[in-house]
């Protein structure tokens, strides 16, 4: 059963998922002979497969990092921090419609640049970003706004994508799956209100989703919920095995597909980053596992808490307290704190703090949840309540720019509310989002936070 890519590439990339996770690496060097001999012969790579799978993580392994709720809420720092006040229903628009401007621009910031995210003759991601720009002249490094649609390096660097959303082209905010995962989890907080279950969400795939916008993660898991349930009339009455759905065949299970997934969450609950954290957890458990699901946990905390707290390590300190602080996620985010806290005060040498990121976190895939965390939370640090600064760091370090600029443009939009963002960056959008689904094609932005307001104010009554 591939999907995403072939079944010798689940295989070879399930090798490396492994490794990560903390199984021994001489067993699973041990696999690689039979790997390579094993051509595209199914059986031989299911065989492969299944010997992957019963390699333990051994006790040495320093990092603790269970999937179920449960054991997540047990591993959480102590005394998680407090969040201030409260807000009317004027404030909470204009904070929501912010948070949903915000992502737009983050987003579409970064969909050009998003076909760089792998090295290419010789330079590395955000390297083919500096060179891209700087050969435009004119001032264009570092980024001050939507990416130029041509430049003299593209030889070299290759051709940014996404033409509509470059500088000369955008009039809105064009489809994008960081943007289609927000729409959906607000039509299943519509329906359902705080009640929803990971069956719904599950099934709200089935109904908005075509096969073919999901993506590594959610393309297996959302294979083998068709290939093991019945979805054809209306939720299934048993329970699934998510543990099933979320890994089998699944090497990108702590890739960054549920972080993404986590903003509606967060404006579901302004002000309660635990319950927040919560919604996060029955949605990104679907597709992901570990810190794949603490991703998404750690964002929507943040965005939920951002909305009454205008302290970005406050903001940053809410995230950290809903996962473990056994995992790599949370030590990763404490060395990126720790890098920033560095180059406080010069904050014009941000490029040393990518320096040192990459350094630290290079060994990941450019879109797995760790380093591209590690890009928001130094987005988030260096930038401040500086929204152009915020978005542009994240967008320059990297990797997974799209889903980087949106994070964060989502979190100091929040923070900061609509009426503070820059038009420089929000007018060109026309308060207008494309997202190829159903009620939301075309529709205002301002829409999506009155619908995002109607629900929140239900989840969490207005002072």
């Amino acid at each position: 059963m591939a999907g995403w890519d072939t079944l010798r590439s689940l295989v070879r990339e399930e090798l490396v998922q492994a490794k990560q996770e903390g199984r021994p690496a001489e067993a699973l060097d041990a696999l690689r002979p039979a790997l390579e001999q094993a051509g595209d012969d199914a059986k031989k790579l299911d065989e492969i497969y299944s010997a992957l799978t019963r390699i333990s993580i051994p006790d040495a392994f320093p990092f603790q990092e269970p999937s179920d709720l449960p054991g997540i809420q047990a591993l959480r720092p102590s005394n998680p921090p407090q969040m201030p006040g409260r807000l009317n229903e004027k404030q909470l628009f204009d904070r929501m419609y912010g948070a949903w401007l915000g992502r737009c621009v983050g987003c579409a910031l970064g969909k050009p640049v998003e076909c760089f995210m792998e090295p290419h003759a010789g330079m590395s991601s955000r390297d083919r970003i500096k060179t891209y720009l700087a050969a435009v002249g004119g001032g264009e490094y570092p980024l001050q706004d939507y990416f130029p649609e041509h430049s003299p390096a593209e030889a070299r660097t290759g051709r940014v994508g996404c033409q509509a959303s470059t500088r000369e082209h955008i009039a809105f905010m064009e489809t994008d799956d960081d943007i289609r995962y927000t729409v959906i989890g607000q039509i299943i907080l519509r329906e359902k209100s705080a009640d929803f279950t990971s069956w719904d969400v599950a099934f709200a795939w089935m109904q908005h989703l075509p096969y073919r916008a999901v993506c590594t993660a959610e393309t297996q898991a959302y294979r083998n919920l068709v290939h093991g349930y019945d979805f054809h009339c209306s939720i299934p009455s048993v329970e699934p095995d998510w543990q099933w759905v979320s890994t089998h065949y699944n090497p990108y299970r702590e890739w960054i597909g549920a972080q993404i997934r986590a903003d509606s969450w967060g404006y579901a609950a302004p002000g309660n980053p635990q319950l927040a954290a919560e919604f996060a957890w029955r949605d990104a458990r679907i597709s992901h596992v570990k810190n794949g699901i603490y991703g998404e946990m750690f964002v929507a905390a943040m965005i939920a808490a951002a909305f009454t707290c205008d302290d970005i390590h406050a903001i940053i300190t809410a995230g950290l307290a809903q996962i473990p602080s056994t995992s790599r996620l949370f030590k990763a985010v404490q060395e990126v704190v720790a890098i920033c806290e560095k180059y406080r005060l010069d904050p014009q040498r941000f490029e040393m703090v990518l320096d040192e990121i990459y350094a630290l976190l290079g060994q990941y895939h450019p879109v797995h949840t760790i380093n591209n965390a590690a890009l928001v939370v130094a987005g988030l640090l260096l930038g401040g309540r500086d929204f152009g600064r915020a978005i542009t760091i994240a967008v320059m370090g990297g990797w997974d720019t799209d889903c980087n600029g949106a994070t964060v443009g989502s979190i100091v939009g929040a923070m900061l509310g609509a009426t503070r963002l820059p038009v420089h960056w929000t007018a060109r959008l026309h308060d207008r989002l494309h997202s190829g689904i159903l009620d939301y094609h075309p529709i205002a932005i301002s829409e999506c936070a009155r619908r995002s307001v109607a629900i929140a104010s239900k989840i969490m009554p207005l002072s």
